[in-house]
């Protein structure tokens, strides 16, 4: 198994790409401390991983909070010892232009998926170090790459995301932790399918998101967790400071 004896936080583990990734470090040995602001998913997680064999707990918290994020830390290290694996995950998405943006939605996304990052980040590492290294993994967006329209704060918090997994990677390099990033396009997320299921035609608005990317079709959460998997592994050693688009060749026009 890849991540034998590994400890690992995925924040936003209660649905989506959190929960396909939280699944999937379990069945490659991690023990996996399950973070999300939403109880019910994040211990039905927690549940699944336990229903086969894994071994995993729960922490309810807000990436945006940093007594959340001190109480986090210290719970896993508490349980389990160390901290070898962070997926900075937690996010959401507003979709709005600079025009129609409120200062209150813009502060929102800035907070939980930048911000959250920083925290997150700012408390685990120095674990991280104790224990030896470790690798961090920060979720990323096509929107962090590539203008879409409408999303304004989202693409902002995003690419401030992928800014700040280059920092991250060459002041922690000499301490043998690995920071990179993953920036998906359409995922098949509840988040995702709330935005798709909001819009005036539904399915005329996913019919143009498909449209845009090469490959012709949205991503399921799985393959988003295995690109974290590969990076959190020993599969990816020499690699930091990447942002990984795992895209269907979207970013690629």
């Amino acid at each position: 198994m890849r991540l034998a004896g590994k400890v690992a936080i995925v924040t936003g583990g209660g649905s989506g790409i959190g929960r396909a990734t939280a699944l999937l470090f379990a069945q490659e040995g991690a023990r996996v401390v399950v973070a999300d602001y939403a109880p019910e998913g994040g211990q039905e997680t927690v549940r699944m991983i336990q229903q086969h064999g894994g071994e995993a707990l729960f922490v309810e918290s807000d990436v945006s909070n940093a007594e959340d994020m001190q109480r986090l830390v210290q719970t896993t290290v508490d349980a389990y010892g160390r901290i070898d694996i962070l997926v900075n995950n937690a996010a959401v998405t507003i979709p709005a232009s600079v025009v129609d943006a409120t200062e209150e939605v813009w502060d929102k996304t800035m907070e939980i998926d930048l911000k959250g990052v920083f925290l997150l980040s700012k408390y685990a590492i120095p674990h991280m170090i104790n224990g030896g290294g470790g690798s961090v993994i920060n979720m990323a967006s096509m929107c962090g790459l590539v203008a879409s329209p409408n999303q304004a704060p989202y693409s902002a918090a995003k690419g401030g995301v992928v800014a700040l997994t280059r920092q991250m990677a060459i002041d922690y390099a000499r301490y043998n932790i690995r920071v990179n990033g993953i920036a998906p396009s359409e995922v098949r997320t509840p988040m995702f399918l709330g935005f798709i299921n909001h819009a005036p035609d539904p399915e005329k608005k996913m019919q143009e998101l498909v449209a845009r990317i090469p490959m012709g079709r949205v991503a399921e959460p799985e393959e988003i967790a295995r690109a974290a998997l590969f990076l959190a592994s020993d599969e990816s050693s020499y690699i930091t400071g990447v942002t990984l688009p795992v895209d269907g060749g979207l970013t690629a026009m």
